[in-house]
């Protein structure tokens, strides 16, 4: 039997609870009554209609955009039925659904990667911005229809990263910078280097909002290819530091926007279940970009003067960047615009013929179309109708996904991987390597952060990008205090060889480890984590974070090494990556599986909320892996279409509503 005096106890502090919840609603403004509403419709906006309600909605929305043929319609009837569950392709079977139609919608949840050649199209071109140096090995582009743009797209800026790598082995004697005093010499070796990034984060990011908004995501990706095609040739006519640096700052007007744009592009074309595994192309690529730099630098180290022009390999280093950007001026129309860039200007017409050449049938296409539509009109009420910039402050959701951005941006620098980037050769040099071999080892190093970069197609979906991080955080500090540590050796005949091997080691296993984390994570986390209506803005503060902090690393290496000795340098690295593995379990919360308007009920829980998560999820890890205790995880947030959670579980919605 129950205690009276329990249950009268239980109801006062039940009616105590229900009067203090009344007053905290009553304190909220109708803005942020407005945004919960908002959160809450977006976690499931179609349940509540019944499939002839929403063939009526689906055929209403056809003919208010003007989208009249009479198979398009019948696509939109369907489409907007199988919209309110997407997995349930059988309930569109007796509205006259083909058996072809239901194959496909079958196939798109057993074989997520059967997707049209057009949108693997956009992937490879995309990812070839960030790489500018195909050369003759990106020929085959021209005569084949396979999927080939997100790489191009991503070669148009890695490979500069590493010609530069090698080529200032000859440009800094020859420009004075070296023979000058030691403190000269290191300042001006990094600023230079430094130049595309000062740039990036000051001019060329910001201006992803206007061009985005006057060209589109294509015209974009265009025009600043084309500015980067013609910055990598300026770098080979250079004949004083000041003018490198200048062509080299001049490469960030290319560069800032491209790199803003190309992940918002790939997240808008691919469909949830592989959009991070499409997205981190990007990196990937640029990747595979670095390490076809370093081997450009090898190829050309040799190269003679014969044409009476002082650097002629160094030169040739530097400008042959310029090939695969200008490939992808020549393809990037061949690929459409981006779905919902269109819709943000209102053409939802356009918007659907662009994602029917996305999507295997109409039906595919309606449903997408259809459901984001549904989803923006949520989105549109969290508006505060203030400028955008103070709407990713002020509107809570758009503040935390500016946070996890602009964490996992900043430390893609302070993990330390770009001072290797740029400084490989120069760190193989000082631990006893020759010019060449120093070369050679850094190349080793582009392939390796190309290869294990590859894993992270599989597991960016299903690992999760929060995870790779949690995971790979403490390895990238454990490798950097390695490579640190290991300058300890003495640099003679008889502990040279051991010297050598363990920086070599070091520097390796750290690109093993950072390829598949924080190598593709941030640019992909933040191009889907910002709402539609601030995107553009959100992407410009992310990749002006990341570029800022990349010309803080560049320009302070060479004087930090000389200030802090290489032990130090690399041990003030590994610190930033343990910071960087306390703010990724506090304030990122986890994006993969979601479309990119569903994620307004992901960043929907407070903040406050989500740090005590990561404490209690580092807690359940210790407890589950090392004490060996079987005790169920909690998840901070879950769909409606989800099983019930186990007891003790909150779903997103009680935590949204704490």
């Amino acid at each position: 039997m129950s205690d009276p005096r329990t249950s009268v106890s239980s109801s006062k502090h039940e009616e105590d609870h229900n009067r203090k919840s009344s007053v905290a609603t009553q304190n909220l403004d109708a803005a942020e009554l407005a945004r919960r509403n908002a959160n809450a419709k977006l976690a499931n906006p179609l349940r509540g209609y019944t499939d002839e309600e929403l063939q009526e909605q689906g055929r209403n929305y056809a003919r208010e955009h003007a989208i009249a043929e009479p198979d398009d319609v019948r696509a939109f009837e369907m489409g907007a039925v199988l919209a309110k569950n997407p997995q349930d392709w059988n309930s569109i079977n007796r509205y006259g659904a083909t058996e072809e139609e239901l194959r496909v919608l079958e196939k798109e949840y057993t074989n997520r990667w059967s997707q049209p050649k057009l949108l693997y199209l956009v992937i490879v071109l995309c990812s070839a911005c960030a790489a500018v140096q195909g050369m003759g090995q990106f020929n085959f582009l021209l005569f084949t229809p396979s999927p080939f743009y997100i790489i191009l797209s991503t070669l148009t800026y890695s490979i500069d990263e590493t010609v530069v790598n090698g080529a200032q082995l000859f440009y800094t004697p020859q420009f004075g910078i070296a023979n000058e005093g030691e403190a000269r010499s290191t300042w001006l070796t990094g600023l230079v280097n430094a130049g595309p990034y000062l740039c990036c984060a000051f001019i060329g990011c910001w201006l992803t909002v206007p061009f985005n908004n006057w060209f589109g995501r294509r015209g974009t990706i265009f025009i600043t290819c084309l500015f980067s095609a013609v910055a990598c040739f300026w770098q080979g006519f250079t004949n004083t530091w000041w003018h490198m640096f200048i062509a080299r700052f001049a490469l960030g007007l290319g560069i800032g926007p491209k790199s803003a744009t190309v992940p918002i592009y790939a997240a808008e074309c691919t469909p949830p279940a592989i959009r991070g595994a499409l997205v981190m192309q990007w990196q990937m690529w640029t990747a595979f970009g670095i390490m076809l730099g370093y081997m450009a630098d090898l190829a050309l180290y040799y190269v003679p003067d014969t044409s009476g022009v002082t650097g002629l390999n160094w030169r040739l280093m530097m400008g042959s960047a310029m090939l695969p950007a200008v490939v992808v001026c020549f393809f990037v129309f061949k690929c459409p615009e981006s779905p919902r860039w269109y819709m943000s200007k209102g053409r939802h017409a356009a918007a659907y013929e662009a994602m029917t050449r996305l999507r295997y049938n109409k039906i595919q296409a309606a449903r997408d179309v259809f459901y984001m539509a549904e989803l923006l009109k949520a989105e549109n009420s969290m508006k505060l109708g203030q400028s955008k910039l103070m709407e990713l402050i002020k509107v809570p959701r758009n503040r935390r996904a500016m946070l996890a951005s602009e964490i996992v941006m900043f430390m893609q620098q302070f993990c330390g991987v770009n001072v290797i980037a740029y400084y490989s050769s120069s760190i193989f040099v000082d631990s006893g390597f020759s010019d060449l071999s120093a070369l050679g080892a850094s190349a080793g190093f582009g392939w390796i952060n190309f290869l294990f970069a590859i894993p992270a197609v599989y597991t960016i979906d299903t690992f999760g990008r929060r995870n790779l991080l949690l995971t790979t955080f403490p390895l990238m500090s454990l490798f950097l205090l390695f490579t640190g540590f290991s300058f300890f050796i003495p640099n003679d005949d008889a502990h040279r060889s051991a010297r050598v091997g363990c920086i070599a080691l070091g520097i390796y296993l750290f690109g093993i480890v950072y390829s598949p984390g924080e190598g593709p994570v941030p640019f992909t986390y933040s191009a889907e984590a910002y709402p539609l209506y601030v995107r553009a803005y959100g992407m410009s503060l992310a990749t002006a974070t990341t570029w800022f902090f990349n010309f803080v690393l560049s320009i302070t290496w060479p004087s930090l090494v000389d200030a802090f000795t290489p032990q130090g340098a690399f041990g003030w690295y590994a610190a930033w990556n343990i910071i960087g593995w306390w703010l990724v379990l506090l304030f990122m919360p986890e994006t993969k599986g979601k479309t990119l308007e569903e994620l307004d009920q992901v960043f929907s829980v407070p903040t406050r909320l989500h740090a005590a998560y990561g404490l209690r999820q580092a807690m359940w890890f210790v407890k589950r892996y090392i004490l060996r205790r079987d005790v169920p995880p909690e998840k901070l947030y879950q769909t409606e279409d989800e099983e019930p959670m186990r007891d003790g579980e909150k779903s997103g919605h009680e935590v949204s509503n704490a």
